[in-house]
């Protein structure tokens, strides 16, 4: 998740504020419709993981990778949010209906949950498509932070973490840091060095 960041006056904290709700590499992902079940990737259908494409899979399908935990038809950015812990979420392209089956599927996304360990969107899991508290950043240049795994077993060292969500920055205690842009009814993450 890349976010901007901006030094705040008085305070000597920094601000940061979310560029959009992907992660590098997984909001291009888009699912092709593979036939299966009667809606393409469903609530609680399962997907298999591919190089360039995920196809819907049985759960019980040694192939089966992640499952759906919610489905939303149109764009991402004017659709609801995927929960909280998501570990990524799909795209799905619009298709025309099948010849065998007459059946289109929609534009849309899938909030996806592997259906085993890592979840890199749990909190400090150092991914998902959303910033929850328990998660930790780092400075990535150019006056942006990027989140990482808190554990350190990621590609870059945690420099934050965010320890609470509140609805106004004044209301973060005088050991935060940074601000970190969550959304929701507490869209004000407050970050401490760690």
């Amino acid at each position: 998740m890349t976010a901007a960041l901006t030094v705040a006056g008085l305070s000597g904290c920094q601000t940061s504020s979310k560029t959009d709700g992907k992660r590098p590499g997984q909001g291009g992902r888009s699912a092709q419709p593979s036939g299966y079940g009667a809606e393409f990737l469903a609530v609680d259908e399962c997907s298999s993981f591919g190089t360039t494409s995920f196809t819907e899979v049985p759960c019980t399908s040694e192939r089966a990778a992640a499952r759906v935990i919610a489905r939303y038809d149109g764009p991402m950015e004017q659709g609801p949010p995927c929960a909280a812990t998501t570990d990524f979420v799909l795209n799905i392209s619009k298709s025309t209906p099948a010849p065998d089956t007459g059946k289109a599927v929609p534009q849309g996304y899938a909030c996806m949950r592997n259906l085993e360990p890592p979840h890199p969107g749990d909190p400090g899991g150092g991914g998902g498509p959303l910033t929850i508290v328990g998660d930790c950043v780092y400075g990535a240049g150019g006056g942006e932070v990027r989140e990482t795994a808190c554990d350190g077993g990621g590609a870059h060292a945690p420099e934050y973490k965010v320890t609470s969500a509140v609805a106004q920055r004044s209301q973060c205690p005088a050991s935060t840091a940074l601000y970190v842009q969550l959304g929701g009814d507490k869209p004000v993450g407050c970050a401490r060095p760690v």
